[in-house]
């Protein structure tokens, strides 16, 4: 896919665009004459719409509706990074204002200019001519790796995250976060919740942490074989940079041919012009100034734990009739097959 899906707004997420265009007037060039609104198809989590005001097009996006779990759908951080983002080389779309009023449109929200460009969702890039695929995987790593290095200090982010133990703060909020969104019984995921915290890795780092770190969330130039614009900062904040590696690098560790899951495992990559997860690896570590990744098991395991925890959210909401997407009670059916795999590696297997 290499356009964004636009639909009409859902029923469930619709808000008074008459409060929000009251708001947006004085605030936003040409807001007083009035705007269109859809919605971004996608997305699992915060509902995200395509705005066209006075000629020019923004991209809002909003705490979704209903009851939220502890500390999720934080829209006021995404802008804050965005925000802070804006004068360093790391592409970012340009923040335009922060609402945390819930009166105007129900819930907080921020505004962000639209990026003209592609987004292409599958890791195997089948969409993108053969040439391109390798210099698109080789600038999504050096634009994570722009991440990794910004100073957070000094782009004012000293207070957006602690600056130690990400990791064991993670594994306890995922655990946490999936134990209230539990609807069965996941064995796997019992193995990987209490095997986690017994193989941290003993030394920890700190940088900007993206944490969802995906070629389907960057917006690559319209015809060049580059980033220009990260997406979806909703799970960003000060972490262990290896994690963010770890997350991206996710498709060589899962099935390819599986239905919802984005997998390159078993696929020839090489004869697609696609790089391999070592080549991925050796860029990082050019771009990072590193000599190893060590520790590799424990970050590939501790992405697809998170993430089987994520997906447990989403099915969760979508039982409920909050979810985003939808598709979302699919794939929240994905999450015990994640944390299978993710038992599997831990035991190295």
């Amino acid at each position: 896919m290499s356009e964004a899906i636009l639909i009409d707004v859902l029923p469930a997420h619709q808000f008074d665009q008459d409060r929000l265009t009251q708001y947006l007037t004085g605030r936003i060039p040409g807001a007083e004459q009035g705007m269109t609104v859809k919605q971004f198809q996608g997305g699992q989590s915060n509902p995200t719409y395509l705005l066209e005001i006075g000629g020019k097009r923004y991209v809002l996006r909003k705490k979704p509706p209903g009851k939220l779990l502890p500390s999720a759908h934080m829209v006021e951080r995404e802008f804050q990074v965005i925000n802070a983002l804006g004068p360093t080389d790391v592409p970012v779309p340009r923040a335009q204002l922060l609402c945390e009023d819930p009166e105007v449109i129900g819930t907080a929200f921020y505004l962000m200019d639209y990026v003209e460009g592609r987004v292409h969702t599958q890791p195997l890039l089948d969409a993108v001519e053969q040439s391109q695929r390798e210099p698109i995987y080789h600038s999504m790593i050096e634009t994570m790796a722009k991440l990794h290095n910004v100073d957070w200090k000094a782009v004012g982010l000293e207070s957006y995250g602690k600056a130690e133990g990400y990791i064991p703060r993670q594994i306890k909020r995922w655990s946490g976060q999936f134990e209230a969104s539990r609807t069965g019984e996941m064995p796997a995921m019992d193995q990987l919740m209490a095997w986690l915290p017994e193989n941290m890795p003993e030394k920890d780092e700190t940088t900007i942490a993206h944490g969802d770190f995906r070629v389907g969330n960057l917006i690559l130039h319209p015809t060049e074989p580059r980033v220009v614009s990260i997406l979806d900062w909703e799970l960003a904040t000060l972490g262990h940079p290896l994690c963010d590696l770890a997350y991206c690098c996710l498709p060589y560790h899962l099935p390819a041919g599986v239905n919802g899951v984005k997998g390159m495992l078993g696929v020839d990559l090489k004869s697609l012009g696609v790089p391999d997860e070592q080549q991925v690896l050796d860029w990082y570590c050019q771009y990072t100034g590193r000599s190893e990744i060590p520790n590799w098991n424990f970050f590939v395991a501790f992405s697809l734990f998170r993430l089987a925890a994520i997906l447990q959210g989403v099915y969760h909401r979508a039982l409920q009739g909050n979810a985003s997407n939808a598709d979302a009670l699919e794939v929240g059916k994905r999450a015990g097959l994640l944390a299978e795999r993710g038992w599997e590696i831990a035991q190295g297997k």
